[in-house]
């Protein structure tokens, strides 16, 4: 994966050369954007657009620094309306329809009623476990976390104090303990720097360390049982029978190999009647230093169009580029005809399996610097808190994200 990246990178760069006042450039930190550019400058000759790599597109922002386009994640936050023009003007006769987007993805974007950012992307959770248990699920599509802890406690094993098999637990990804906590209504959100729910937070904490006591007996237990059989990766361990879930996001799903993906089925995690769709769902913007009027505006509306996805992934395919990135942008298409009509082309997994949009949860609007604060605090403190039995045996978390903000300014 990482060759492949640089190849992209390489082809961004030269990209780059392209000298034209009708050229677009774009600032993102999405590799595939350099092939979704290449195929646009080949399949037209009036504008062209130039890729460059930037891990964090909105540093440095302004005028006499700025590209035409930025595509990335954590674009939506208090600065949104100072580094970003309105897009109302790209809706209407002839250009993007609204109902053409997913509409919880599409009102993220939105502030004031302006439209600043389009969804490019996103992706949800799902558990995947083996096809030979299907038939044991109630439901085709979808699973809830007490149907997980009631399959889970019946496929357990014990023997001689120890578990042999067990069938999950929360403890294992601390992406599944986050997803626990959104669900569950934490409801992480900008602030200065954040700001959440802490009594939600609290009770999502509780049913975590209940379940793990409940269904595997307590944290020893189901800690000493992970480092005994996790040396193999989740999916290994679903086949050979040691495990009957195991967490995982959409993108990583359809990019498992297809000799594993042979023996696995999935359901999409679903909470009283809500799939969060991730945080990290990617967006596309216009700085307001923007030149390039007509070209951008031309590079957006080929680029959001659905026939023209369409084209872009099986050109993925036919140059096995799908191999590395799932769909479009690494995630489904915020395009709805893309997902329900197009999608199951090129991943049959999906026939008929399409994820009931109607109970997508929306994303809450989180600060530029969420994506550090998350992985250095947020997941830091979850992984330690549901693993003692005593709130004050670990560091508040107000405490952790002020002392990790003092020393990160």
């Amino acid at each position: 994966m990482r060759f492949f990246k640089a190849g992209i990178f390489l082809l961004a760069a030269v990209l780059i050369s392209c000298g034209d006042i009708k050229t677009v450039q774009i600032w993102t930190d999405r590799p595939e954007f350099a092939i979704y550019a290449d195929y646009f400058n080949n399949v037209q000759n009036k504008y062209k657009v130039s890729v460059r790599y930037k891990e964090f597109p909105t540093a440095n922002l302004g005028r006499g620094n700025s590209p035409d386009i930025i595509v990335a994640s954590w674009l939506n936050n208090s600065s949104t309306p100072v580094f970003f023009k309105p897009l109302n003007n790209l809706f209407g006769s002839s250009k993007l329809s609204r109902d053409t987007f997913y509409p919880q993805l599409l009102s993220a974007g939105m502030i004031d009623r302006k439209q600043y950012l389009l969804p490019i992307s996103f992706n949800i959770p799902a558990l995947i476990f083996s096809k030979d248990r299907t038939q044991v699920l109630s439901n085709q599509f979808t699973i809830d976390f007490d149907e997980i802890k009631e399959l889970s406690k019946i496929f357990n094993v014990e023997s001689r104090g120890e578990f042999t098999r067990m069938g999950f637990s929360p403890l294992w990804n601390d992406d599944f303990l986050f997803t626990v906590t959104i669900l569950g209504d934490a409801s992480f959100r900008e602030a200065n720097p954040l700001a959440w729910n802490s009594t939600a937070l609290d009770k999502s904490i509780d049913f975590i360390n209940n379940w793990t006591n409940e269904i595997n007996n307590s944290i020893r237990m189901d800690e000493d049982f992970y480092f005994k059989f996790f040396i193999q990766p989740p999916e290994r361990l679903i086949q050979s029978g040691r495990i009957f879930f195991s967490y995982i996001e959409s993108d990583d799903l359809f990019l498992l190999s297809e000799d594993i993906k042979n023996d696995l089925d999935f359901r999409w995690i679903m909470e009283d009647d809500k799939i969060p769709i991730l945080e990290e769902a990617v967006y596309m913007g216009i700085p307001r230093w923007s030149r390039s009027r007509k070209a951008t505006e031309a590079f957006i509306l080929w680029f959001l169009t659905v026939e023209n996805q369409r084209r872009l992934m099986e050109y993925s395919r036919n140059n096995r580029i799908n191999e590395n990135i799932f769909g479009i942008s690494g995630g489904f298409s915020a395009l709805s005809p893309v997902m329900e009509q197009v999608y199951p082309l090129f991943y049959p997994e999906l026939l008929g399996r399409k994820p009931p949009s109607e109970n997508f949860l929306q994303p809450n609007i989180l600060p530029g610097n969420w994506v550090a604060i998350k992985e250095r605090v947020i997941f830091p403190y979850l992984h330690d808190r549901t693993r003692v039995e005593y709130t004050n045996e670990v560091t508040p978390l107000e405490y952790r994200l002020t002392n990790w903000m003092r020393l990160n300014r």
